[in-house]
């Protein structure tokens, strides 16, 4: 968990966040590792264009920064990413995209600024090897990327 959402009186941080989101369009707030849970992060701001939030599990804070504002920089061009999609990164890697279904109970922080109706998809990352965390085989069952919603019927 981050300090910030442990801290009961977040008024500070919700207004530092309000003015990234005016000045910069979105945000990525990370969440570090703890215990057995790896780190995720998620974007804040894509709400306030009609569009879902992007979240990541189980990647690096750099690489899940970096990939969450890829994405996000492409759906504000107009191509969001849905629910099913796969995505082909330039490393050759796959995602596939997965509706979370429940958003609040995981974005504190976007559900703080855009209420708990917001909407929100996960970039579920292959392995190495191209397999996805549904497989017992992914990373050679060593897990550490929770899928935070059903997979999408293909």
């Amino acid at each position: 968990m981050c300090f910030e959402c442990e801290n009961p009186d977040r008024s500070g941080y919700l207004e530092r966040l309000r003015g990234g989101v005016a000045e910069r369009g979105w945000l990525v707030q990370g969440v570090a590792s703890a215990g057995p849970y790896p780190p995720w992060a998620y974007t804040i701001g894509l709400s306030g264009y009609g569009l879902p939030e992007l979240v990541v599990t189980g990647l690096p804070m750099l690489a899940a920064g970096s990939l969450l504002n890829a994405l996000a920089s492409q759906a504000l061009r107009g191509s969001p990413p849905s629910a099913g999609e796969r995505i082909p990164l330039p490393d050759g890697r796959l995602l596939e995209v997965v509706e979370l279904a429940e958003p609040s109970a995981h974005l504190v922080f976007a559900v703080a600024l855009y209420g708990p109706a917001i909407r929100a998809l996960q970039l579920v990352h292959a392995d190495a090897q191209g397999r996805f965390p549904w497989s017992p085989a992914y990373r050679d069952g060593r897990a550490g990327q929770p899928v935070l919603g059903p997979r999408h019927a293909h």
